[in-house]
């Protein structure tokens, strides 16, 4: 039987969660690694039987509350990242407050409370109407840039440039075949370049005429909402 690296890790996760359930049912607290491979095991299995990436992550959080693991497990595992394969391609899924959504009377003295932006992504500074034309559902993650997603996609290009969605890191919003959805934007941070997505940048966002040269190179790879810049003055990137 020949298996991919991707196929063995999956197996070796599967093998540490049954062991984690095992050790549950026994009346065990679990350890960091229990724990997490549980958690991811969940996630993985929740992708597979077809729902939806939030609804994935809300299983793995819900899979075990504090009393469930270790002294001192809480305090190190704040979050789980895992890659699983959903009916619409591989998503990473990252579970934060893996262990349930302590209210803020309940916490523990010393406990950090993440503000509301870590949680719901923060504050959109542009809102676009995104049309799903394709036949299939497309899915867009937290730090894509929105301006290169994908060319059946149609919506304001233009304004999408150099942004990413409010969203925390690792979400992802779904857009349906033929469905209208509002979404909120951000300017990417950091540096601010892109390399990679779909190649219509590809280095510095804000580099004299980048934006132009991108919408040049989206229209003529025939993707939706983009329509080229006229010609910017030399050195000169138009608002």
């Amino acid at each position: 039987m020949q298996l991919t690296p991707t196929e063995r890790d999956r197996l070796l996760l599967f093998n540490a969660a049954e062991l984690a359930r095992r050790r549950q049912a026994a009346g065990l607290l679990l350890n960091m690694p229990e724990a997490t491979a549980l958690i991811a095991d969940t996630v993985c299995e929740a992708a597979r039987a077809g729902h939806r990436l939030a609804d994935a992550i809300e299983a793995g959080r819900c899979v075990l509350g504090p009393d469930d693991v270790l002294p001192g497990v809480l305090d190190l595992v704040t979050e789980v990242y895992v890659e699983a394969v959903f009916p619409d391609g591989t998503r990473l899924a990252v579970v934060t407050d893996p262990f349930g959504h302590p209210g803020h009377g309940d916490a523990a003295p010393g406990a950090v409370i993440p503000a509301a932006a870590a949680v719901d992504g923060p504050r959109p500074v542009v809102r676009l109407t995104v049309r799903n034309t394709a036949s299939v559902p497309v899915s867009v993650t937290s730090h894509f840039h929105f301006f290169e997603a994908n060319p059946r996609l149609d919506f304001d290009r233009r304004s999408a440039y150099g942004m990413r969605l409010a969203a925390p890191a690792g979400a992802s919003t779904r857009f349906d075949p033929g469905a209208d959805v509002e979404v909120g934007l951000v300017p990417i941070g950091g540096a601010r370049v892109a390399i990679g997505f779909a190649g219509l940048v590809d280095g510095a966002l804000d580099a004299p005429g980048a934006r132009a040269e991108a919408l040049r190179r989206a229209a003529a790879c025939g993707y939706l909402g983009a329509e080229a810049d006229p010609d910017p003055m030399p050195g000169k990137e138009l608002p």
